[in-house]
């Protein structure tokens, strides 16, 4: 997969941010998701690869686009496969943070993985545990060391006091008990109620404010923030929690035998060559949200690839045809 595709999936994230932009805040997540979803395939088929969709909206018959096993891109229209186009296997979360975008809480963003073919894990629509951490760190915490211990190997890497610490915990009732072991350690924690992947991205970037992720939440975006660790050099350790029948079924028919097995975003997001590109559609951490003016909009991304490693933070105007701009910063 050529590098020089990272810039063709920043404008797939863009217009897919763009697009559900224009519902933020009006209370409707199903019309953000929406409008997310559609921007976002249909600039997906005008990229030059043979792609398929591993992580997506769901099965096909839940997701009518952007589904698993969907292929993308132009070939997909030739009628027959296109010979040297790119084999290419794309993680997507249109819109990650759903609801912030339809309240416009800060942090929702427009999100997309890619590498050659085989290397994204096929996640399961479960709970996976994760614990998210900067290069400092990551050789110093595991995921079933108590929480404390992680607390101050992390303190201890960043040469600071565990006090100083911020981790990022979703609010939700199954992490009262992480909680509250976070605070008696005397670390702060920050409680958001979605986008766990903007805080892994955040954990792993310096300045950010953000020292670690913990806590439980969704699969596929455990493997969309491996994407991004592989290339920001940070980390995320990483289990499938599978406490029912039709979880493990549903794993073996994924492919994934150990259930119990700790991941790491080596395995997760295995690919030579990655891609990770996300958007901001509200105001964040690390990027502003869309912003509409008179001639035009307004974008701040950021694109990341693993080979050669690179990273961008990319502002973005977006005129619209026959009209000249005033740039203001």
């Amino acid at each position: 997969m050529s590098s020089d595709l990272s810039l063709e999936f920043l404008r797939v994230v863009e217009q897919a941010a763009i697009a559900c932009a224009h519902t933020m805040g009006q209370g409707d997540g199903h019309k953000s998701d929406r409008a997310a979803v559609e921007a976002m395939r249909r600039t997906l088929d005008t990229v030059p690869i043979d792609g398929t969709i591993v992580i997506g909206e769901g099965e096909r018959d839940e997701a009518p686009m952007l589904y698993i096993g969907e292929r993308v891109g132009t070939a997909a229209h030739a009628g027959t496969r296109m010979d040297g186009l790119p084999k290419v296997d794309i993680a997507v979360d249109p819109l990650e943070g759903t609801n912030l975008c339809a309240t416009g809480a800060a942090n929702a963003l427009a999100v997309l993985a890619a590498s050659d073919a085989g290397g994204l894990l096929h996640a399961p629509d479960l709970y996976m545990e994760k614990l998210v951490v900067g290069p400092s760190a990551k050789q110093l915490v595991s995921l079933d060391a108590p929480v404390d211990q992680n607390l101050r190997a992390i303190a201890r890497s960043l040469e600071r006091d565990v006090e100083d610490l911020v981790v990022i915990v979703l609010d939700r009732p199954r992490h009262e008990t992480l909680i509250q072991q976070i605070r008696s350690t005397g670390a702060r924690i920050r409680l958001i109620s979605d986008g766990d992947l903007s805080a892994g991205i955040a954990a792993a970037v310096v300045g950010s404010g953000v020292h670690a992720v913990m806590g439980t939440g969704g699969a596929p975006e455990g493997v969309l923030t491996a994407a991004a660790m592989r290339c920001l050099n940070g980390e995320i350790f990483a289990r499938l929690v599978v406490n029912k029948p039709e979880h493990g079924q549903r794993c073996r028919a994924m492919g994934i035998s150990d259930v119990n097995r700790i991941y790491t975003s080596k395995d997760l997001a295995s690919g030579r060559n990655l891609v990770f590109a996300a958007t901001g559609v509200t105001d964040g951490t690390l990027m502003r949200g869309v912003r509409f003016f008179g001639d035009g909009i307004r974008t701040s991304s950021l694109v990341m690839q693993s080979d050669p490693p690179r990273v961008r933070f990319i502002d973005t105007i977006h005129v619209e045809q026959n009209r000249m701009v005033r740039v203001r910063f």
